[in-house]
Order: structure tokens, then C-alpha cells, then sequence
């Protein structure tokens, strides 16, 4: 039975991941039925981000209080919760108020997951725990969506068997995660603010996930409507799977690399990937599309995250777990600010437009990085492990 309790865990991280993307092939169809544009659902989108913040910003010691499968609990209950809402009152401000509650869940989750992982292998190869979080996380990410989009192209519906399924697979993890163990020890006075730190030389790292994290988020949130032009928005799930889980493919080639390397690698390799997704949503080309949104998640979630992170670590001295809370700070405001933005730009001057806005300003922000980088002093250029 222990030897069970890493997949277990594993499962119920899938499961909290799922639950995001679940509904991002509905937007488009649930933004008609509310009668709003795309910038009204990119703030829907980005309530997930205003969940996650104040968890993130504020909340970092609470697992040091209360323990580590709590708060995976308290996760999967917000995710089952937030589908249940969807499924009950389908519309554009519950789903804004789902993705709230998913993102309060997904940053409960970031904050023990690593730790609690590591536990359960009890002392084994440390970058086994990390891969099986990787791992799950990322396929979550893109699995709600993808399973979503094969219901709709079958069955156009605002409430498909894809949310019903999800109930009884997170309450399955839910069960699972009950018996886990959790060794955690618990302290009562653990300090709850850790404010981040942006380390000397960390300013690059953070623009690139910011940079990188806006394209996800334009894939996710605005995609769908401009896929919906050619009657292809059941496919934007298999967009959103492409752009959040294929990246898990790459990253063993940026382990090879150094921090710097990595992230440039990635930043070469995103304008392009937006480009080949933006030009093939505009001329209704499905395939360049998808083969678009699999190079970016190999930027993404290969190369940029993996090599950002690593070199804030490098850089971070005795503060890693500061260091790390601003590297994601800077990730969520990319994946928010941005995206609603553009949503704001698509209702004013079109879906052309505002995606050749987005790639310009993408390409300035990635030659401005790249240039940081380039300059700025890296203290370590150890490979990732």
C-alpha cells in the first residue's frame, strides 16, 4: 500500500490540474450565451490568477501549520466545488468565479506538492519526486481541455460528460488522498507572509516566463473565439493540451543545458511558435495550429521554465523559496495582464488586429530579454539536474 501512495498523490495532482482547463473549449460558447466579447472572457480566464496570488503571496507557511495533505484536500473539494457551479449555472461570471476557486486550489497545491512528493519516495533519486509533479501537473493542465473538445465536436454542449466524468474521477482522488500519509511536523507559529525577493540578475528569468505565460494564456483564453471564425472551436482543447502538456516532451533536453542557454533557446523559439499558431488561427489551418502550440509548450514548459527557474535558484543565496514565489509572481502577471489586454484589443479592432499587437509587443519584450540575459551576470552556470 505505500508502495501505492506517489501515484495516489500524482492522481489527485492530475485531478486539480484537470479541473482548470476543463471548461476552455466552452468559452467562446459561453461568452455568446452571456452576450459579452473576448475581453469579458479573458477576465473570466484571469480570475484564476487573482485566486492564486493572495495564496501565493501570503499563504506559504500555512502548510508548516496545518500540514501537507489538508491543503490537497482543501484542493480537490475547491476543484469539485468550482465543476459542480459550472455544471449548475453555466455562464461567464460562474465561470469566473469557478476559476477563482480552481486557482485558490492550484496554489494550495503548488505550495506542497514538491515537499509532499519527495516525502512518499521516502529518500529515493531526488529528481524522481520532482518529474512525477512535473509530470502529473502538466498533463492535468491539458487533459481537462482536450477530453472536453472530443465530447463538443461530438455533441455541442455547454454542460458535456466531460464535467460529470471529472466528479467521479476527483472524487476518486479525493478518497485516494485520504490515506496518505503525512508526516509533515506541524508548528503553530510558522511565519504565514514570505514576501518574494527578486535576487540580483533574476530580471530576465522573470520577463521570460512572463512572456511565456502570456502566450499560454492567449492560447487558452482568446484561441477559441478566433478558432469559432472557422467553425473549429471544438478543436481549442487539443490547442490548450498542446500548449500546456507537450512540454514535459523537451524537458529533458533543457536539463542538458545551462540556465541561460535553456531560457534563451526558448525565447528564440517562441515568436516563432506564435506566429505559426496566430497565422493558422486567422486562415482557419488547423494543423498549423496544433504543430504551433506544441513548439510553444516546448518553450514554455521545456526550456524557459525549467532554465528560468533553475537560474533564479542559482541566483537566489538563502532565500530560494522567496526567490522562487517572485519567479511565479511574475509567470501569473504574464499569464493575466496580457491575455486581458488582448481580449480588450480583440472586441476593438478584431481578432487580426489585436494577435498582430500581441506578436509585435512578443517580439520587443523577447529581444529586450534576450539582451538581459545576454548582459546581465550569471553566478552559476551549473547543467540542471
Amino acid at each position: 500500500m505505500r508502495r501505492t501512495q506517489p501515484i495516489r498523490l500524482a492522481f489527485a495532482l492530475c485531478m486539480i490540474t484537470t479541473a482548470v482547463n476543463l471548461q476552455a473549449p466552452l468559452y467562446d460558447a459561453l461568452a455568446a450565451r452571456s452576450g459579452a466579447g473576448a475581453g469579458a472572457t479573458t477576465v473570466a480566464f484571469a480570475c484564476y490568477v487573482v485566486g492564486i496570488l493572495p495564496v501565493l503571496l501570503g499563504l506559504n507557511g500555512l502548510a508548516e501549520r496545518v500540514g501537507r495533505k489538508p491543503l490537497i484536500n482543501a484542493a480537490l473539494m475547491l476543484c469539485l466545488a468550482a465543476t459542480v457551479l459550472t455544471l449548475a449555472m453555466p455562464g461567464l461570471v460562474t465561470l469566473g468565479i469557478a476559476r477563482f476557486m480552481m486557482g485558490i486550489g492550484t496554489a494550495l497545491t503548488s505550495a506542497v506538492a514538491p515537499a509532499y512528493m519527495a516525502m512518499l519516495f521516502e529518500g529515493k533519486d531526488s529528481r524522481a519526486p520532482a518529474n512525477w509533479v512535473t509530470a502529473s501537473t502538466a498533463l492535468g493542465f491539458g487533459l481537462g481541455a482536450a477530453l472536453t473538445s472530443l465530447f463538443v465536436l461530438h455533441t455541442p454542449s455547454l454542460t458535456p460528460p466531460s464535467l460529470w466524468l471529472y466528479l467521479v474521477a476527483a472524487t476518486l482522488a479525493l478518497l485516494l488522498v485520504l490515506t496518505l500519509k503525512d508526516d509533515c511536523p506541524r508548528r503553530a507559529g510558522a511565519e504565514m507572509l514570505r514576501l518574494p525577493t527578486f535576487p540580483p540578475g533574476a530580471l530576465g528569468y522573470g520577463l521570460a516566463i512572463m512572456l511565456a505565460w502570456a502566450t499560454v494564456g492567449l492560447v487558452i483564453a482568446i484561441l477559441p473565439s478566433t478558432l469559432a471564425q472557422h467553425g473549429l472551436s471544438g478543436w481549442a482543447g487539443f490547442a490548450t493540451f498542446g500548449v500546456c502538456s507537450c512540454g514535459v516532451l523537451f524537458q529533458p533536453w533543457a536539463r542538458k543545458l545551462a540556465p541561460q542557454m535553456a531560457t534563451q533557446v526558448g525565447l528564440i523559439i517562441l515568436p516563432l511558435a506564435y506566429a505559426l499558431i496566430a497565422w493558422g488561427a486567422l486562415q482557419g489551418d488547423l494543423l498549423a495550429v496544433l504543430l504551433g502550440t506544441v513548439a510553444a509548450s516546448s518553450a514554455c514548459y521545456g526550456f524557459i521554465y525549467l532554465g528560468g527557474l533553475s537560474g533564479v535558484l542559482d541566483l537566489a543565496a538563502e532565500h530560494p523559496s522567496r526567490a522562487s514565489a517572485g519567479y511565479f509572481l511574475m509567470a501569473y502577471l504574464g499569464f493575466s495582464i496580457p491575455v486581458i489586454t488582448t481580449g480588450i484589443l480583440v472586441d476593438a479592432f478584431g481578432h487580426a488586429a489585436a494577435l498582430g499587437i500581441f506578436g509585435l509587443a512578443l517580439l520587443c519584450g523577447v529581444a529586450v530579454t534576450l539582451g538581459i540575459l545576454q548582459r546581465g551576470r550569471i553566478f552559476s552556470h551549473r547543467t540542471l539536474q
